[in-house]
Order: structure tokens, then sequence, then C-alpha cells
């Protein structure tokens, strides 16, 4: 993670510029996702074919269930939380005849489940945070070969206050991020 990597060869992928202003890190290639998993793997496939990355970063906010979480955190290991087949006999996150489930940087770092919905209440899934893109991004770079990192803003306790906590939290943690990227890949 910290070998140093050049500004043109990297794409920093944000779901809303709310979470993160581009006009604030110059010289690197910012891509805006929109919400969920399908907007994307949309997205993220349109900027590798228009200029492929040898790394790909993404940022954003992300819900904790743990309440000592605060602030920036790397995410490390990725699951699913809304591909659930348990009544044929799967665990929850796991996709049926699919090679690739939890997806792991093999280094330490926090867990996170992607799913389509908003998090304010307990999951039946066992991790650190709880985001709406992460998972299919870092899947996409599995399968394409790009090196990947993930770092979250805990910007909720992904709770029955989640809501207001995010709307109030989700411009928090661009500055935090900018001085982790200035100071490991600047």
């Amino acid at each position: 993670m910290t070998t140093k990597i050049r500004k043109d060869e990297t794409l920093i992928v944000v779901a809303l510029e709310e979470e993160l202003d581009k006009n604030d890190l110059v010289g690197w290639r910012v891509v805006y996702t929109g919400i969920g998993k399908v907007n994307a793997l949309i997205a993220v496939g349109r900027a590798i074919r228009e200029k492929r990355p040898s790394k790909i970063i993404n940022f954003g906010t992300a819900g904790s269930s743990r309440s000592e979480l605060i602030g920036l955190h790397e995410v490390t290991l990725f699951k699913q939380r809304d591909m659930d087949v348990r009544p044929l006999g799967f665990e929850l996150g796991e996709t049926p005849l699919d090679e690739i489930n939890d997806i792991n940087l093999e280094r330490p770092g926090l867990s996170c489940a992607t799913g389509d919905s908003f998090v304010n209440s307990s999951q039946d899934i066992d991790v650190d945070l709880f985001d709406m893109e992460s998972y299919a991004i870092a899947k996409l770079c599995l399968i394409e070969d790009i090196d990947f990192s993930c770092f979250k803003y805990v910007s909720d306790n992904a709770d029955g206050d989640a809501s207001q906590d995010w709307k109030r939290n989700v411009a928090s943690g661009s500055s935090d991020f900018i001085e982790l990227l200035d100071s490991l890949y600047g």
C-alpha cells in the first residue's frame, strides 16, 4: 500500500461529489459513480475503457457496526450483505456457482459489507462497516487485475439515527482522505 504511485495511473472512485470535491485533488483522476453496486460498476467500467488505471482507490462514507470506530479507515475485507440465498443452503453473502465471494486484500484493515440498501439497523453479517459500492469495485479490480485500495470514513453508527448522522457527516472525511493521499502517494 505504501508504494509510490503515479497520479495519472490512478483512478479515485467516489460515489458522490458531496463526499469528495475533485477540485481538491489536483492531478488525480476522479470518477463519481452514483449510489449502489450497479452504478459503481457502470461508472468504473467506463473509466477503465477510457484509460485503464494501474490502481483504483475507492473513498467514501460508511456506517459502522462498532460505536468506537470513528474517522478514516482502510478496508481490506469485502463482503456482499444483500446476496442472500440461504434458503438454498448458501451462506449470507455467498453467490451460488461463483468462485469469488469474500474478497480479502491480505493486509490489515477493516471489513465492509456492501449492499443496495442504507443500513440503519442491526444486520445478520459480521463486519465492521457497511457501504453501497466497495464490494463491487473490489471484485471488478480482482477480475481485471487492477491494484485496489479502499478507505472509508465512518459517517454513522448504522442505527436508527444513521440517516441524520450521514447527512451531517457526508463531507466530513474528505480532508482526512486528501491528507492520507498526500502522505501515501503524494
